[in-house]
């Protein structure tokens, strides 16, 4: 069976994966890009250019072998989205994931097909019927776990992630979405790495002990 992944997904040493106050213009809140800047310094972000170093070796992760991906409401757009039938996300019209993407969202609307073969469809469902739908639209590839910080939440609480790397950055962010709250214990049920980078970030790896 596929795999239920995550990749780069940022933290703040205090847990945050999103500053508070998220609007159109501020897509992490009042993080900004502070979250972010390690893995736009790669040559995996910038194609071109860039380090690399350990970093970019986990940023190349991100896209092989991912057949779909499942994303919160928030990570789709600001709030507010839901009242804009026009809308169409916040990551432009040639978004980077190039796969089906599942938004979970109770304001559902029709797919969205964009360029370079994203389509967002929108579903109001759990975890486990997110998840098998993305599955299918797979077609046999790994599910990656987008994020925010509140769905990758629920995928571990629901015991549905296989694999997970998560970027400590060293920064305090003080207020927004934490990713650990109601996850005491989670440690027990994974295998776990970290690796630090000249960068100051830290990569911890968690794969299920079971898999």
């Amino acid at each position: 069976m596929s795999l239920t992944r995550v990749h780069s997904f940022s933290i703040s040493l205090d847990g945050f994966g999103t500053g508070e106050g998220q609007t159109k213009e501020l897509h992490f809140g009042h993080a900004g890009d502070r979250l972010h800047k390690w893995m736009f310094a790669t040559r995996s972000w910038q194609q071109t250019g860039g380090s690399r170093g350990v970093d970019n070796v986990f940023a190349q992760e991100w896209g092989p072998g991912v057949g779909a991906e499942i994303m919160g409401a928030g990570k789709f757009g600001h709030p507010g989205w839901e009242d804009d039938p026009g809308w169409k996300g916040a990551w432009g019209s040639n978004p980077p994931f190039h796969t089906p993407v599942f938004v979970l969202t109770h304001h559902t609307r029709p797919s969205i097909e964009m360029e370079g073969g994203t389509t967002f469809h929108f579903l109001d469902a759990s975890p486990a019927e997110a998840l098998e739908a993305a599955r299918e639209a797979a077609g046999g590839l790994d599910v990656r776990i987008g994020g925010g910080a509140t769905v990758i939440r629920e995928f571990l609480a629901a015991g549905l992630i296989d694999h997970m790397n998560v970027v400590v950055v060293p920064i305090l962010l003080g207020r927004g979405v934490r990713l650990w709250d109601g996850l005491e214990g989670i440690e027990e049920k994974y295998a776990i790495e970290s690796v630090s980078s000249p960068t100051g970030v830290v990569h911890v790896t968690f794969t299920r002990a079971d898999s």
